[in-house]
């Protein structure tokens, strides 16, 4: 079920029917949050989407995430309605709790490899977010970062000679790192260039972005570039328009 408008501060706490289904306190333009969305998706774990403002917090936020963060991940009444946060774990909660569909690999030295990965993934997302907040005064320096990290990716999915870092269908390696890369789109909305990723030097990323675009979990939450970088226009002037979409 999903959201529909972000609830703000001084909104009533929401009354969901008590019927055992996981709910997510999310915001629909958060990376971290839309990891989660994933997760849930690709292993077709029902849930309900609270969306939630994240610049006006409802007083009753952190009664489920004690830092006022999302994702959130309430669990249901017979396991003691507790919440999860940080999307790391609440990844790997769902993996093991709901191992159907598995993410990580079995092997404990894989699952360990694909972790270090998502660290380094990091370097990625510190570099994108100077050119998305920073525009292209800080783009020159910033975009030489992204392409260093992203020359780490590129050689693994070369190295692995599979289609997803997952192997034949994504993992929890392609999941994780997903968010950022859907909103590389938008780099060519905010920069003057347009920029676009160099095909010979990241040919394999760009077959993997091609295929992961048509993958059902990505294809239920994905939003184009031009989106991504509406919302980021508006957030660097200090304007959330959260219910754009709505």
């Amino acid at each position: 079920m999903s959201g529909g408008k972000h609830l703000a501060k001084g909104s009533q706490k929401p009354e969901l029917p008590d019927d055992g289904i996981l709910r997510l306190y999310s915001m629909r333009f958060c990376p971290y949050a839309h990891r989660a969305h994933l997760v849930l998706d690709a292993k077709n774990i029902p849930y309900h989407t609270i969306f939630i403002n994240l610049t006006e917090k409802p007083e009753w936020l952190t009664d489920y995430s004690p830092l006022g963060k999302v994702p959130a991940l309430q669990l249901t009444k017979e396991e003691g309605n507790p919440a999860l946060i940080e999307s790391l774990i609440i990844a790997e909660y769902l993996d093991e709790k709901y191992p159907e569909v598995p993410l990580f690999p079995k092997d404990p030295l894989k699952k360990a490899q694909e972790k270090i990965l998502i660290e380094r993934f990091n370097a990625v997302v510190s570099a994108m977010y100077k050119v998305f907040l920073g525009g292209s005064e800080a783009a020159p320096g910033a975009l030489t970062e992204i392409s260093k990290g992203l020359d780490v990716f590129e050689k693994e999915l070369s190295t692995r000679g599979t289609p997803y870092f997952g192997g034949d269908k994504p993992g929890m390696l392609d999941y994780m790192i997903w968010p950022w890369c859907e909103r590389s789109a938008m780099l060519k909305y905010l920069l003057p260039d347009k920029y676009e990723m160099d095909k010979e030097r990241f040919g394999k990323l760009i077959q993997w972005r091609d295929l992961m675009i048509n993958d059902p979990a990505v294809k239920g939450f994905y939003l184009d570039g031009e989106t991504h970088a509406k919302f980021m226009k508006a957030r660097r002037e200090n304007t959330h328009d959260y219910d754009m979409l709505v």
